[in-house]
């Protein structure tokens, strides 16, 4: 009996194109399977950052900072806990520091941009508000990037009505 090397031939490709559809249904199974682990990954991790917010020592800062009526009394306070390197400067630069991680975490994607608008949004952009003149006064311009770097993203996203009388912006 002789081989017949196109019918060899027709049964190793079809041997073959199943192969390769089965590989591409797999790779794209792991492409899913990897992308909501890196969902679930997110979903503890702002659960766990955003649980923070409500830790007391944030909490404290939070209550700390509600004391203060305008932006100008924050900065001069701040001002002269820094300079005096008071107990009260270290509890109010907790909050600064929580918002700068959560900038830093957004520029790496660790936290997606639509995430933080949903939960802080304009919340977000008012405590830079708040906390801009007193940051400036105390350590100088640029202390805080990634914090007002987000703030700049927010007001782009929200369309912050605040852009549109900055000529900078």
């Amino acid at each position: 009996m002789a081989v017949d090397w196109s019918e060899v031939t027709a049964i190793a490709t079809s041997i073959l194109a199943i192969g390769l559809l089965g590989a591409i249904g797999a790779a794209v199974f792991a492409a899913q399977q990897v992308r909501e682990a890196r969902r679930t990954r997110e979903a503890h991790m702002a659960a766990e950052f955003f649980r923070r917010w409500n830790e007391d020592a944030l909490v404290e800062t939070r209550r700390m900072v509600r004391r203060f009526k305008s932006a100008e009394d924050l900065r001069d306070a701040f001002t002269g806990y820094v300079a005096a390197d008071a107990p009260e400067a270290y509890v109010l630069l907790r909050e600064l520091d929580y918002f700068e991680q959560l900038a830093a975490l957004e520029s790496q994607r660790a936290f997606d941009l639509e995430l933080i608008k949903l939960l802080l949004g304009r919340t977000l952009i008012e405590r830079w508000e708040m906390w801009a003149p007193a940051i400036t006064e105390a350590y100088g311009p640029g202390v805080y990037p990634m914090f007002e770097g987000l703030v700049d993203k927010l007001r782009r996203a929200l369309d912050d009505p605040a852009l549109k009388n900055d000529p900078s912006a």
